[in-house]
């Protein structure tokens, strides 16, 4: 078994074994895990593979193709959590051993595993890989393209040599076209914006020389539309143009405003990447400045990585939703930088210099401070947190949910300061290959205990009463809705039917109307009485973690 193949191998187990295991464990979060989660379940349940639903009625945010994963998982391992994380458990092994055999092709074996560790071990990217969220499968697709485009070029240009681009020029063409004509069908057309941005700066750094000819632009333009098209055109021809023009619309107000509802200062996604990506975030600044890169085709690499880095942060810090993931696109470039610096210390070409030291030292403090303090003060010193906190009375009751906290949740924060304190000897000692495999290893460790401590802890403290009132509810011929504030849980977690009754949409029908079904509320705990409380029917049931409960009865 030749090394390349024996990696791959080994990195597909090392994936199973951090990503796949406890998927399950966990509710799914509001919004975004269960929104995807229940779009998959209609198509299900409808049997409509070709349309994406929400509530049962038409969904124009997203294209279908994570939904169709979803859905597969779904249909053999059932509607369940798992499910819906397991095709992005299964992107990011892809993206393991994707990302260790081109940096095997590009530099080395040892340079294609540090970038693949670094993956690995680094806090978002290992977190969004057991989510169920879209953005692997997006990101993945977008960079596959754009490394094919890149292979295109240098054919074209007779740079890297046989080893490196063995396909034709066209092969590498097509390659690119299909994948980012997947990504437009997983998230939509900021796929190609993002790749044409790139290419166009590209273009502009090196004096406008053509790297691909205008017709494998034309080509690879027709390859990456035609998917989306096909499902576009398809649709406008069988149901009108809402479909495309409630999409259009999205994305423009995505851009133009915090629709998602979300804002932030221009800085935000700066900082997400600079805390989240940590370890490999701290090393990776240090490949921003000047390495010792021999080849030709490794410094043009390297340029097209700081070009997609660069575009896609600027890009979206821009953009007035500011949301963690949309910068999530940086996460592979991010760690291609990180295995530059660690195989450069490895190599001895560059030093561990004090401020790779201090970066360490300053952002792993900030989570092995986060992880010890949070579970000694939420389980000794609640009162504390409260009178800290918001005082509203919804969040006052997220923090009186009854979530035991044993002591031994401060494990995490413990193992990653041991971690960290035998990775600074060791750089400090020049023994650089020992503490970089240590580091991400351990990183990877230290995100998947966080996991088991944390997360379902979390999710009792910020949804699960509501959770478990959506679930109570299964089977019920009951109508569940929240009211003023919005969930996907009333639809994934009651198992809702499909709707049969228009009426149903209707919120001052429920309210007011004559029901053939009694309705059960949900709001968020607040000051101020709400319409809820001064109608003569509804009665109130409730009240748990900043939730209150409502029943309207069916005359």
């Amino acid at each position: 078994m030749n090394q390349k193949l024996f990696y791959s191998l080994v990195l597909i187990g090392l994936g199973a074994l951090f990503f796949i295991p406890f998927l399950g464990n966990v509710r799914l979060f509001d919004w975004d895990e269960i929104n995807f989660a229940e779009c998959a379940r209609e198509m299900i349940v409808l049997g409509d593979y070709w349309h994406v639903h929400i509530d049962f009625k038409p969904f124009y945010e997203k294209p279908p193709l994570f939904f169709w994963l979803q859905s597969m998982t779904m249909n053999v391992f059932g509607i369940n959590e798992f499910s819906a994380r397991l095709p992005n458990a299964i992107c990011g092994i892809i993206t393991l051993v994707y990302v260790y055999n081109l940096g095997y092709k590009l530099h080395s074996h040892r340079f294609g595993l540090l970038w693949a560790l670094a993956y690995l071990g680094s806090i978002t990217p290992h977190l969004y890989v057991r989510s169920g969220i879209i953005d692997p499968f997006f990101n993945l697709f977008i960079f596959v393209g754009l490394v094919n485009l890149i292979f295109a070029a240098w054919k074209r240009e007779r740079l890297g040599g046989a080893m490196t681009v063995p396909k034709s020029e066209w092969r590498y063409v097509v390659l690119a076209g299909l994948m980012i004509g997947f990504a437009v069908l997983t998230k939509g057309p900021v796929a190609y914006l993002i790749v044409c941005l790139v290419l166009f700066i590209y273009w502009l750094l090196n004096r406008f020389r053509w790297f691909i000819t205008p017709l494998q632009f034309l080509a690879f333009t027709a390859l990456a539309s035609a998917g989306s098209l096909i499902w576009y055109g398809l649709d406008v021809y069988l149901h009108g143009p809402e479909l495309m023009r409630e999409f259009l619309a999205y994305n423009i107000r995505l851009f133009s405003t915090s629709d998602a509802g979300h804002s932030g200062f221009p800085g935000f996604h700066f900082i997400i990447l600079l805390v989240g990506c940590f370890p490999a975030s701290i090393f990776a600044i240090r490949a921003f400045g000047q390495l010792f890169i021999e080849r030709n085709y490794q410094r043009d690499f390297r340029q097209w990585m700081l070009i997609l880095f660069w575009v896609v942060l600027i890009l979206f810090s821009i953009v007035q939703s500011k949301i963690v993931h949309y910068s999530s696109l940086c996460y592979i470039p991010l760690t291609y930088f990180a295995a530059l610096t660690l195989l450069q210390l490895e190599e001895r070409k560059i030093q561990f210099s004090n401020w790779l030291w201090t970066g360490l030292l300053i952002i792993g403090g900030i989570f092995i401070i986060a992880t010890i303090g949070l579970p000694l003060l939420a389980g000794h010193r609640m009162d504390l947190v409260k009178s800290i906190a918001d005082q509203d009375p919804f969040t006052q009751g997220n923090l009186a949910a009854n979530v035991n906290w044993s002591g031994w949740e401060v494990l995490p924060g413990v193992w990653l300061l041991v971690i960290l304190v035998l990775v600074l000897i060791w750089y400090n000692n020049h023994e650089a290959a020992r503490a970089s495999v240590t580091l991400f290893v351990g990183s990877a460790v230290f995100v998947t205990l966080t996991l088991w401590s944390f997360i379902g802890r979390i999710e009792g403290i910020s949804q699960d009463a509501p959770m478990r009132f959506f679930e109570q509810t299964q089977g019920q011929p009951v109508y569940v809705k929240t009211f003023d504030y919005h969930s996907y849980g009333p639809f994934f977690y009651t198992k809702k039917p499909p709707v049969t009754n228009p009426n149903y949409y209707d919120t001052n029908w429920l309210i007011r109307g004559k029901i053939d079904k009694d309705v059960l509320f949900v709001r968020k705990a607040s000051v101020q009485p709400t319409l809820l409380d001064s109608l003569p029917d509804v009665r109130k049931t409730g009240e748990e973690n900043g939730f209150v409960f409502y029943r309207r009865k069916a005359k």
